[in-house]
């Protein structure tokens, strides 16, 4: 049988392409340069790529010192704080992660690495007390546990500068806090931690915050309040059962 020209029919032919490198190498340039082209050309004309959802707001003066503690000690390394939508992942750790959640963040704390749980919904789960002895003493509640000791965050008073320039900076890359927010910054921080408080205004200001002593010690503020304060927070903000209403809705 006479072999078919490799232009058979006209036109190229897959096996005039694969075989010339160069014309298989600008046709790949161009098919991927239209595929950026779709996916990025629509960003430029939505205001937002996260969809916002009920319930989500910014950190609390004390959430963000003890976010920036978190990240200081390096809790990230073997933490993640982003459920999957795996059911394996969803049966453990509850519904998987929203994007809006993380919108405040900067820099968000997702991560892949998993010595130890997610903390992506790590609020409300354990007691202070709990968290306590967990920091101070790890194997004293979960005997195989690996985590060194953070007890010096007990003895330690928390100095994390004045707050109302952190809120500011973070004010200009888009996180929504208000001038109110940012004058009482400082006042707002002690407050969080302090047993009995009056907290009409920072509930009115910050919704869901939760104001007591997380440390156990209301002698002094310590960096143990803020981390604490900050891990008692993750995953509470949003009431997943309306945000799923809201979806299968539209």
């Amino acid at each position: 049988m006479a072999k078919q020209p490799d232009n058979a029919g006209g036109g190229f032919s897959h096996r005039t392409i694969e075989r010339n490198v160069t014309l298989l190498g600008i046709l790949s340039l161009i098919a991927v340069a239209i595929g950026g082209i779709v996916e990025i050309a629509p960003l430029f004309w939505v205001d937002s790529t996260v969809e916002k959802v009920e319930g989500v707001r910014p950190y609390t003066p004390l959430e963000l010192a003890g976010r920036n503690i978190y990240i200081r000690e390096g809790c990230y390394l073997c933490h993640s704080q982003m459920v999957r939508p795996f059911k394996d992942e969803v049966e453990r750790y509850g519904h998987y992660s929203l994007a809006a959640e993380s919108m405040y963040d900067h820099p968000f704390q997702w991560g892949s690495k998993r010595t130890g749980p997610d903390l992506a919904r790590v609020g409300g789960r354990y007691s202070d007390e709990w968290h306590r002895q967990h920091l101070q003493n790890p194997r004293s509640v979960v005997p195989e546990s690996i985590m060194p000791s953070y007890a010096f965050l007990a003895e330690t008073p928390l100095k994390p500068g004045d707050m109302r320039a952190h809120l500011t900076a973070m004010r200009r890359v888009g996180v929504p806090y208000s001038d109110i927010d940012i004058a009482k910054a400082n006042d707002d921080l002690v407050l969080q931690a302090t047993a009995d408080a009056d907290d009409t205004d920072l509930q009115t200001r910050f919704p869901k915050v939760q104001v007591r002593d997380y440390d156990g010690n209301p002698a002094m503020v310590s960096e143990l309040d803020a981390l604490v304060a900050y891990l008692q927070m993750l995953g509470t903000l949003v009431d997943f059962r309306a945000a799923e209403a809201q979806e299968q809705a539209k």
